[in-house]
């Protein structure tokens, strides 16, 4: 997180890549969290510190990312376009223009969300292998109250 927001500060990096470290770092947090209080004691001390750093955690990258989306939204109300000199033509032409790449974007958008469900089917796969899920099978995780069952 430290190297993305260094590259936006330096104007090489996106905003958005802060945003998902950000997001990453919190859901990560949870899952610690959650591994935690299957694995603790109710009452464990240990687990308290642990829930009130995560919320501290999750208050920070809160904060990191409303940082974000403002530092963001600046640097775009400064990039105002200016169309009060441009003919009709050109006008016609940048209009084109615009629905080409916008057209592009969505078909980019969606072969990248398609990417990305692959990959978490495949993070999700791999995580039940190394969980010791049976491989070929369409089992699920074990529930927390399976999990806590398991624990006594």
């Amino acid at each position: 997180m430290v190297d993305a927001a260094d590259l936006v500060v330096q104007g090489r990096g996106k905003f958005e890549e802060l945003m998902v470290c950000s997001h990453e770092i919190a859901a990560s947090t949870a899952q610690l969290v959650a591994a935690s209080k299957v694995k603790a004691d109710k009452d464990s001390p240990n687990l308290a510190q642990l829930q009130q750093a995560s919320r501290g955690v999750n208050q920070a990258t809160a904060g990191v990312v409303a940082s974000t989306i403002s530092g963001k939204s600046q640097i775009e109300e400064t990039d105002n376009m200016d169309f009060s000199s441009m003919t009709l033509t050109q006008i016609k032409r940048q209009e084109m223009d615009s629905q080409v790449r916008v057209l592009e974007l969505e078909n980019e958008l969606q072969k990248e969300r398609q990417k990305l469900g692959e990959l978490r089917k495949k993070h999700y796969e791999l995580a039940g292998v190394a969980e010791g899920w049976e491989e070929g099978t369409e089992a699920s995780p074990p529930t927390l109250q399976e999990a806590v069952t398991e624990k006594e």
